[in-house]
């Protein structure tokens, strides 16, 4: 009778026990997306599609950084999904990841699939670290997200410092961005580089005007202002240059400096447009456009001069260890953006291997709060209340040769 009793308590409390843990037949728990042997790691990026390139670049640089390595004798395992940069199917997929289980959400690429992502990994507790995006969507104060980059503003502030350094006018400076909330991001972050360099509040009370309709999730664009704008995953270019003609035609302004955030395809047929058309803009570009891919554009189409882009992570051609060891790693595949998803790998490892005991969500976030450490020349600094360990901003401006990245003392001559 004891027997009995004992064993049909024991039997239902096992039942208990793994209704609980939800476990999979790998032994995963999808709460924690971890077992005895496995750490499971998920990213979402565009690995087919036109980003594709991002994507499985991005890819590429995290496996070279993470594949097989040991923490605490478990193997980090890495499960790619491929949203091709739409945000309902990024959507669709976190979900799924989620439910088989996984500890992080690493590398995921794009700013407007991030803005479907995000709510669902808060919900489920799971961080989110390295995002290939400089947005402000992932600049909040959330103990969930962990950037590796520089963000989008300060690229921005960057470029636009450098300008009116060199004479160029507050309301010289246009825009021509992507029409959601990639686009948006770069847009505010052009408003915000313009009000730290102190204009005039009437040229702030534009950009505010054409966010505060955005805002609304309006796809038109009925303002007379200095912003171009271009419907995303589209090649489409006239419509966004037509408006900065009409804002030169209205205002007798010209536009010396028109700063994009776009992909590197588009951007790269508008900056086309406009030299054929004879227009004497510099224009600029975020790291989310990869370097490489617009080069190759811009010498398909003949495009030598005035063309910058703004980098996050070191010089290519840099002697540090971590890039050094990065390109002996990536051979062919070795670019900017396998770069960045290499140092974002290196980094998540290194805080990994550094929990000083079990290995859960918890004590992850606890050792990112004060992890502090030299990665091959690349400092990571997440103390003090930091989610965001780097403040990398370079500046490359395309010449016959190529891009060619010049300091801060070179800078000034750009505009002359």
């Amino acid at each position: 009778m004891t027997f009995k009793f004992f064993f049909h308590v024991g039997f239902s409390l096992s039942l208990l026990g793994l209704t609980a843990c939800k476990k999979l037949p790998d032994n995963t728990i999808p709460e924690e997306g971890i077992t005895h042997q496995i750490i499971r790691l998920g990213s979402i990026l565009a690995l087919e599609g036109k980003e594709e390139i991002l994507g499985n670049k991005m890819k590429s640089g995290l496996k070279a950084a993470l594949d097989d390595q040991l923490v605490q004798a478990k193997k980090i395992k890495l499960i790619f999904e491929n949203d091709y940069y739409e945000p309902p199917v990024a959507h669709q997929k976190t979900q799924e990841l989620i439910k088989s289980g996984i500890f992080l959400m690493i590398g995921n690429v794009g700013t407007p699939t991030a803005k479907e992502t995000l709510p669902i990994l808060k919900k489920n507790n799971i961080p989110a670290v390295g995002f290939f995006t400089g947005s402000q969507l992932l600049r909040s104060q959330s103990q969930l997200i962990i950037n590796y980059r520089a963000s989008y503003a300060q690229e921005i502030e960057t470029v636009i410092k450098m300008a009116l350094d060199a004479g160029v006018k507050p309301y010289q400076i246009c825009a021509y961005v992507q029409d959601d909330s990639y686009g948006i991001s770069g847009l505010k972050g052009v408003r915000n580089a313009l009000l730290k360099a102190q204009v005039e509040q009437n040229i702030l009370d534009i950009y505010d005007q054409v966010l505060e309709y955005k805002k609304k999730g309006n796809k038109d664009n009925p303002f007379l202002s200095p912003v171009g704008f271009y419907p995303r995953n589209t090649p489409y270019v006239k419509e966004g240059y037509n408006s900065l003609k009409q804002w030169e035609k209205n205002t007798g302004i010209n536009c010396r400096l028109v700063v994009t955030a776009g992909t590197s395809t588009n951007i790269a047929r508008f900056i086309k447009l406009a030299q054929e058309e004879g227009e004497d803009w510099f224009i600029s570009s975020l790291s989310f456009a990869n370097q490489e891919e617009l080069q190759f554009d811009l010498e398909e189409y003949g495009i030598k001069y005035k063309v910058i882009i703004t980098q996050v992570v070191p010089s290519l051609d840099s002697n540090l260890p971590i890039v050094q060891e990065a390109k002996s790693r990536l051979k062919s595949q070795f670019d900017h953006v396998s770069l960045e998803g290499y140092i974002v790998g290196k980094m998540t490892l290194k805080i990994l291997q550094t929990i000083p005991g079990e290995i859960n969500r918890d004590s992850f976030l606890k050792q990112v709060t004060i992890s502090k450490f030299d990665l091959g020349g690349v400092s990571i600094d997440f103390t003090q209340g930091r989610t965001q360990s780097s403040d990398l901003v370079l500046i490359n401006v395309l010449t016959p040769q190529g891009f060619k990245h010049l300091k801060k003392d070179e800078l000034r001559y750009i505009f002359e």
